[in-house]
């Protein structure tokens, strides 16, 4: 797609300037501690929602007591769709209409500084914010099923029975769109005050990273069924 020299201009910035980042989508998203590290991009936000395995939910209930789920969860476009039991007071509160909070968190490294008070970690996070829908549609329902399933183990889905009737009454999906969202990121080094760079201490990071086993069958698995490749192939 081409573009004119207005459009050039917007994204170039006036005069020639680098673009200006994307501003946040509300103020209470908007990062306030260490704001460098801060960004309200989309497809940095996609990103890390996509790589990360566990999302932790965080609603109030009814006698106001916070509570903080952990849920496997699955990015669709602008929705991110997360599931649990129709009968959990979660789901239940999301349904009504609750406003929640859903964060992920991927740990890429130990940062260690000369100095306790500045040892840190680099990681990348997502703070999502917003109002839930129920998905009751029962294609659409079943279309987050395996999008959960395939954000997990991409290849996945063919594989296995899809969900039956009762099934899909008995566990509830509900759907957040992206529209208040920032994420944090940290990388690099540790960041010393300049006398301590003088101290005898080794400092540096420890990257960490996800990384798959052999997969281990099933004890009652039928005889002849070997690990597919994707379960072979496992990364994250």
């Amino acid at each position: 797609m081409s573009t004119g020299p207005r459009t050039r201009r917007r994204l170039a910035g006036e005069d020639g300037a680098p673009p200006r980042p994307p501003a946040a989508p509300s103020e209470r998203v908007r990062v306030r501690r260490k704001r460098d590290r801060g960004s309200y991009d989309r497809a940095l936000i996609d990103a890390i929602l996509d790589e990360a395995l566990v999302a932790h939910l965080g609603i109030v209930d009814l006698r106001g007591q916070p509570l903080v789920i952990p849920t496997l969860h699955a990015r669709c476009g602008d929705v991110v769709y997360v599931h649990g039991s129709a009968a959990g007071r979660t789901l239940r509160r999301l349904a009504a209409g609750a406003p929640a909070c859903l964060t992920v968190s991927l740990i890429d490294g130990l940062v260690l500084a000369r100095s306790a008070m500045h040892h840190s970690a680099n990681y990348r996070s997502v703070v999502l914010l917003g109002t839930a829908r129920l998905v009751a549609e029962p294609a659409q329902k079943r279309a987050s099923f395996r999008a959960i399933v395939e954000h997990i183990v991409p290849g996945r889905w063919p594989d296995v029975r899809p969900p039956s009737d009762s099934e899909l009454k008995a566990t509830a999906v509900v759907a957040m769109p992206i529209e208040e969202a920032s994420a944090k990121v940290r990388t690099g080094p540790p960041l010393d005050d300049e006398r301590d760079y003088a101290l005898p201490a080794w400092a540096g990071v420890i990257p960490l990273r996800t990384q798959a086993g052999a997969p281990q069958p099933d004890a009652r698995l039928a005889e002849g069924i070997a690990a597919p490749a994707y379960a072979r192939a496992y990364a994250r």
